[in-house]
């Protein structure tokens, strides 16, 4: 693939150790001399008989002998050893001078690549709407997981786009987002996972608005319709609605981008159990126009798109999300052996394509965000990175066409994320070193006031799922039970806030005295001390009683373990069957 021009300035090569290039290493004296150099004269001297203060003074011969005799040959041998010397240093000054203008010339088209990196992204606001999701409370160390929403677009808007994905007559329509993938990295940065609904999966899409329009919340259209209604940003606000958890940044993708990253990234490792070429057929149209004979290959650019978006070849969108999951295993492996994490001149070459392939909201919209960003990823082991789907089943009334999540299932993923448990069970083995421990003093901790002395408001969020309708009188009776536990305050609020998952609340601004006293809340009602959260504009500690509770009066918590993932999430194959309609002999 061609690389910008400008993209070969701001490299060097390596630089060789001064010995290495007959260079002398020894400092510059304030002369211009080195120390080896007034070394080497004193030991010419001394050969003289006579010290290099006393040579230098007396013109190379001994005191008082006007220059005459065998000393004063010596000398001038010694000094002609001496002028040669001199011709050394000024061509090493010189040297000097040079290598210091190369520095400074590199570092300047340094900044120049920089800043040509930095006109190369295109931004745009991280969300569409209002979820009310707060992001997660940081562990002991302060860190927190790292969300990242990763959107295909199926945009024909210019013609690269059409070239690979056809439809022309589509060029003026507004994108669908048909690839979703959650990337979540835990708070230590030792687990990722990357999730997938399927495109026609039917979710709420909640109100969402753009430079240019409104659009209302709606409960019967496919997810990858929340692209048309408010752009990534309304995507990221669909997600975050659903599943309850806080997502950071979301990066987007068309065709183009995909084959530009695809040929960068090289060859990808990808497996067929039988021949496949996905193609039109008399009774479905379209394909991707994938074909490879049975057994692995290494694929990328435009085929690599043709695997990405093959779905009839694959049997369905759940096997769609399986093949693309394949994909990006095998391009984490790849990006490991090549050490693009540490190999300048790799990293300079993933930089320049993905940053004109990515369209990313507008708070990572530069190179060092980016760079920071990638770098969250480069320690997390192969065996850590876990892909899923999440289990769906047809949807009632358009059942030939759509699907809906199972509920239960979609419920322990969330559940899973938003307590930042691993999907995988490769985490710490018995022997494993113990976690580090936060520095410094340990504050002490606020003690609650007394339940009868703070308010409590209480929220009926039971409608956070837009599936389920909400629990009437809610609010009310959870205000009843806290009045009994002896916060008398206790009110029902007529506020709405639906929410996936049940939090406290307390005012950023009254600091850990508000903690405390949520805390007491939260540890009244069974609920874990990661269930309370500072807010902003808050009045008062509030209780938000979210879909995952929506029946008796003590919390039960979900047990999640490392690993328990519902059955149909896991969806790592070593080689992807296909359906029989598309399958290849690798002849015809």
């Amino acid at each position: 693939m061609g690389r910008n021009s400008v993209r070969g300035e701001g490299t060097r090569g390596r630089v060789p150790h001064a010995r290495e290039s007959g260079w002398d290493d020894e400092p510059y004296g304030a002369d211009g001399t080195t120390g080896a150099d007034e070394r080497a004269v004193a030991g010419e001297a001394g050969a003289e008989g006579a010290s290099p203060r006393a040579t230098r003074r007396r013109g190379g011969g001994p005191a008082g002998s006007g220059g005459t005799g065998p000393a004063a040959a010596g000398g001038r041998a010694a000094a002609r050893r001496q002028a040669k010397k001199s011709g050394k240093r000024k061509a090493l000054r010189w040297s000097a001078i040079t290598l210091s203008l190369l520095i400074l010339g590199t570092a300047g088209a340094g900044y120049l690549y920089y800043e040509h990196l930095n006109g190369n992204i295109r931004g745009g606001a991280r969300a569409g709407g209002n979820s009310g999701v707060e992001k997660a409370k940081p562990n002991a160390l302060g860190d927190t997981p790292l969300n990242i929403l990763l959107i295909g677009s199926d945009s024909r808007a210019d013609e690269k786009n059409i070239a690979l994905g056809g439809g022309r007559n589509d060029k003026n329509r507004r994108p669908l987002a048909d690839v979703q993938m959650l990337l979540h990295i835990s708070a230590d940065r030792e687990n990722a996972s990357i999730i997938s609904i399927p495109r026609d999966t039917v979710v709420p899409i909640p109100e969402c608005r753009d430079e240019n329009a409104t659009y209302p919340a709606t409960t019967n259209r496919p997810i990858n319709e929340s692209l048309q209604r408010g752009g990534p940003g309304c995507t990221l606000t669909t997600w975050e609605s659903l599943t309850g958890v806080y997502i950071d940044h979301w990066m987007m993708i068309d065709f183009a981008g995909v084959v530009a990253m695809a040929d960068e990234v090289g060859g990808v490792p990808v497996c067929v159990k039988t021949g496949v070429h996905d193609r039109s057929t008399r009774t479905v149209k379209g394909g991707s126009g994938l074909k490879l004979a049975e057994g692995t290959h290494e694929i990328k650019g435009e085929q690599a798109l043709q695997w990405l978006r093959t779905r009839h070849a694959f049997g369905s969108d759940q096997n769609r999300a399986k093949a693309q999951h394949m994909y990006m295993n095998g391009m984490m492996k790849q990006l490991q052996k090549q050490n693009a994490w540490s190999d300048t001149g790799r990293l300079m070459g993933l930089a320049d394509t993905a940053t004109k392939a990515l369209i990313v909201s507008d708070e990572i919209k530069s190179v060092s965000a980016l760079f920071d960003l990638s770098m969250q990823l480069k320690n997390v082991k192969i065996d850590r990175l876990t892909t899923a789907t999440v289990p769906t089943m047809k949807y009632p009334p358009r059942p030939e066409e759509w699907l809906q999540l199972v509920p239960e299932s979609a419920d322990k993923m969330w559940t899973m994320l938003r307590d930042d448990v691993a999907l995988d069970k490769n985490g710490d083995k018995p022997g494993a070193k113990p976690k580090p421990k936060p520095a410094g003093p340990v504050k002490p901790k606020a003690k609650p006031e007394a339940p009868d002395s703070f308010g409590v408001a209480v929220i009926n969020g039971t409608d956070g799922s837009g599936t389920r309708p909400p629990v009437e009188g809610r609010a009310g009776a959870m205000a009843e039970t806290l009045k009994g536990k002896g916060f008398s305050r206790a009110e029902a609020s007529r506020e709405d806030g639906g929410r996936k998952d049940t939090v406290v609340t307390y005012p950023k601004a009254t600091g850990e005295q508000g903690r405390a006293n949520a805390q007491s809340v939260a540890k009244a009602l069974g609920l874990p001390d990661t269930a309370v959260r500072a807010a902003t504009g808050s009045e008062s500690v509030t209780l938000i009683v979210g879909e995952d509770w929506r029946e008796g009066d003590t919390y039960k918590r979900p047990v999640t373990k490392a690993g328990d993932l519902p059955e149909g999430a896991d969806d790592k194959v070593d080689c992807m069957d296909i359906y029989s309609v598309y399958r290849w002999d690798g002849k015809s």
